[in-house]
């Protein structure tokens, strides 16, 4: 028959309570002293089925292009759970950029794969002299490693191009013009607050439908253009009186690709050797608009051949071009 007289004393249950923690303390202290904390995690992750790729914010000098992705992609991706988010808006933005603080897990689930994602910092000292740090950031990506292939081959490739989407569809659309003394680059850009939409246009609804499936099976073909070996560009010839709606056609499409505007005045170019630099100096995805080449004058004449004047008229003949 059970008896509490058997069992000992409150006093002894404490003393070996206070005796077992104090021994896992010393445990712990011993542990940490001899292995360090990297070989105890190293330990774990043998045993674990999951993979983690890093992703770092540079490398060396070269930013990262898929931390960049990352980050944008991920501002789409918060749920109630999160607890910390980060807010920006720059001075040429409509709207706030929402991405994710750091030590906040993300979860994402890409054709059944789940992947968690987290934002961490690292302090590193960049002189030792001067006490001088400099924080390195990171995402952590983790999932089975089973689905290793899918991930490298499909979801980052997948991140890369949602992110470039929601980057396109929120930037501000610029308006370069040329600027001899802006340095090395001959371009100077300002932002492009033009209300013209192809809604707000007065123009032929056919020709104006006609224009927007041009745009967007020209957006459409781009790798088929590579497969071919042809360019990307497209061209277009817009005429009429001044007062007509030309340029505010043009800021319709620009706002409807969200394409940057380069404007180009060929009686501004100097000669051969500017004008390719200045069409060198164009970024892909833009419109360059050339102005009056009807009433321009001015004869740019290669120094090498006539083929090389040939093909510069041949351009000319095409007052907007991607």
């Amino acid at each position: 028959m059970f008896s509490y007289d058997s069992l000992p004393p409150p006093k002894s249950f404490l003393t070996a309570a206070a005796s077992f923690t104090a021994s896992a303390l010393l445990f712990r202290t011993i542990a940490s002293d001899l292995i360090p904390t990297e070989h105890i995690k190293s330990l774990f992750k043998r045993f674990s089925t999951q993979l983690t790729v890093v992703i770092e914010e540079s490398d060396g000098l070269t930013p990262n292009q898929l931390f960049e992705a990352a980050n944008i992609y991920l501002g789409t991706k918060l749920s109630p759970s999160t607890h910390r988010i980060k807010a920006n808006k720059a001075e040429k933005d409509d709207e706030l950029t929402v991405t994710v603080d750091r030590n906040q897990p993300i979860i994402d689930v890409f054709q059944n794969v789940k992947c968690t994602w987290v934002l961490q910092t690292e302090v590193i000292e960049v002189d030792h002299n001067s006490n001088s740090r400099s924080e390195l950031k990171f995402f952590e990506l983790d999932f089975h490693k089973k689905h290793k292939e899918t991930v490298l081959k499909d979801y980052l490739p997948y991140v890369l191009k949602k992110a470039t989407e929601i980057k396109d569809a929120n930037k501000a659309v610029k308006l370069h013009t040329v600027d001899y003394y802006s340095g090395t680059d001959y371009w100077s850009p300002v932002v492009l607050n033009h209300p013209a939409t192809f809604e707000s246009m007065a123009m032929d609804l056919d020709k104006k439908v006609e224009l927007m499936e041009d745009l967007d099976m020209f957006v459409r073909r781009k790798e088929y253009y590579r497969r071919v070996g042809r360019a990307w560009k497209r061209g277009y010839l817009f005429y009429g009186p001044p007062g007509t709606g030309k340029s505010s056609l043009i800021a319709a499409m620009a706002n409807y690709l969200k394409f940057d505007v380069y404007d180009l005045d060929l009686k501004e170019v100097r000669g051969n050797s500017d004008l390719r630099k200045m069409l060198v100096g164009t970024k892909n995805r833009s419109i360059i608009v050339i102005e009056d080449i009807d009433a321009c004058g001015v004869g740019l004449q290669s120094r090498e051949t006539e083929n090389d004047a040939s093909n510069s008229n041949e351009e000319d003949d095409k007052s907007k071009s991607f």
